[in-house]
């Protein structure tokens, strides 16, 4: 499917009687292979190809799908969505974005594609090596299996607002899970890395290790009085605190009102010195795009600058219910009105390591799983389930397990202090976040 094409059908829907359309293709193909106590459990292998078109008829939107790309099936897509567009609801602020934000010439190089092709023997091989390594750590008894994976994805979009826009990208990704055990119980450890380059993935050798040595780390977990006490978020999961921030400031859930950071544009949220970015253009970067789901282009923000909010992430339609400019975060898939959502997302580290951290707080909890988590999108009261460590003296002590850990996110963000252990993991990242007291339930 080439740009060509998807022009065609731009233009089909017009003469149908569209006002604007857009229409978007997807291409994908994977191979993902999974091993367990050492034999091949599973082979999945995908090749898909899609087509998606919006339309506009006045302020009435529809959008369909298909993978039938035939001449015939074209026509009748366009027939149909048209049809569908004339039956909907008005909707006062539908429509394309505006040309004159719209990515024009040349696009930025992000090196998001690398072009080999691994076998599904070569996968299995780092996926049997990772778990032999996992199952060769100490104190493991088992194995919940380890699976390698590859995908190359190619995506066009072309607008009746004179966008055409390309986007390749290809993943490799890698992990394993074990599980230890003693007279005491059982426990789980996972590592695993994705990456956009085959060359970036770290050696099997380590991500089986690192998934023992985990689990081996857990034995012996134990429960904890309720209390409050400062609480280290690693930063394999500190990222998830972000989670909230972002569905609190995209746009559709500010023009609702239904955002516990509604009337905080502008104003501290965080810790003065604490800055979250969001970065579109990052070589190689699992978020990384050369613009957005609706072509507009996109360029790298500081959501949060020195603890400062400082706008909304933001569509063209909800950029119009208030009044405002989109920011280039559209997402969407190949059916429906675009969403919102950031790229790369990233809360800058600090000066201090993980047990700098430690050392600052004295005693308290060290999070290192979280599951189950609970917001409450209007206030901000949060609560997710953990277990970790629990340290004193600034040294590890012991693991903790079935823990609750509470407080309002506002207040939360205004007391979190970043580590300096960022490392780039995935498209959002932080390092371990020291919060100096929340409230934990244990027994």
């Amino acid at each position: 499917m080439d740009e060509n094409l998807l022009q065609e059908v731009v233009d089909a829907a017009l003469k149908a009687g569209a006002d604007a359309a857009e229409a978007v293709s997807a291409e994908r193909r994977a191979l993902s292979i999974s091993v367990r106590l050492g034999e091949l459990e599973e082979v999945e292998r995908e090749e898909a190809r899609d087509l998606g078109l919006r339309v506009f008829v006045g302020r009435r939107q529809a959008s369909v799908s298909g993978s039938d790309i035939s001449a015939d099936a074209r026509a009748k897509l366009v027939e149909r969505v048209v049809a569908m567009a004339k039956l909907a609801p008005e909707d006062p602020y539908a429509g394309l974005a505006d040309p004159n934000l719209l990515a024009r010439g040349a696009l930025p190089e992000l090196d998001l594609f690398d072009p080999s092709e691994p076998s599904a023997e070569a996968l299995e091989e780092k996926a049997r090596t990772a778990e032999a390594a996992a199952r060769a750590v100490p104190r493991v008894t088992n194995s919940d299996g380890a699976s390698a994976s590859w995908s190359a994805s190619h995506w066009i979009m072309v607008t009746s607002a004179g966008f055409s826009g390309v986007h390749r990208a290809s993943g490799f990704s890698l992990g394993a899970s074990a599980i230890a055990g003693d007279e005491q119980g059982m426990e789980n450890g996972y590592e695993g890395r994705s990456v956009r380059w085959q060359s970036d993935l770290p050696d099997p050798d380590f991500i089986g290790s690192e998934a023992g040595r985990r689990a081996a780390q857990r034995l012996g977990a134990r429960k904890i009085a309720s209390t409050t006490a400062p609480v280290i978020f690693e930063n394999r999961l500190a990222a998830s605190l972000l989670g909230p921030l972002v569905g609190a400031i995209s746009g559709p859930s500010i023009a609702r009102g239904t955002s516990f950071l509604k009337d905080k544009l502008g104003q501290q949220v965080f810790a003065r010195g604490v800055t979250v970015t969001d970065d579109p253009h990052r070589p190689r970067g699992l978020g990384s795009s050369p613009f957005d789901d609706e072509g507009v282009a996109n360029r790298t923000r500081n959501i949060i600058d020195d603890g400062v909010l400082t706008t909304w992430l933001l569509n063209s339609s909800s950029a119009r219910q208030l009044g405002l400019t989109t920011t280039g975060h559209a997402s969407r898939g190949l059916a429906g009105p675009p969403g919102v959502s950031t790229t790369n997302l990233t809360l800058r580290p600090g000066d201090r390591d993980q047990a700098g951290l430690m050392r600052d707080a004295g005693s308290g909890l060290l999070v290192t799983s979280m599951f189950g988590p609970s917001l409450n999108g209007n206030t901000g009261d949060w609560s997710v389930g953990c277990s970790g460590f629990w340290f004193e003296g600034g040294e590890l002590a012991y693991p903790v397990t079935e823990i609750t850990v509470a407080g309002n996110l506002i207040d939360i963000y205004g007391r979190v202090v970043p580590g300096s252990d960022l490392e780039i993991r995935g498209s959002s990242n932080a390092p371990s976040l020291l919060v100096d007291a929340l409230a934990i339930a244990g027994l």
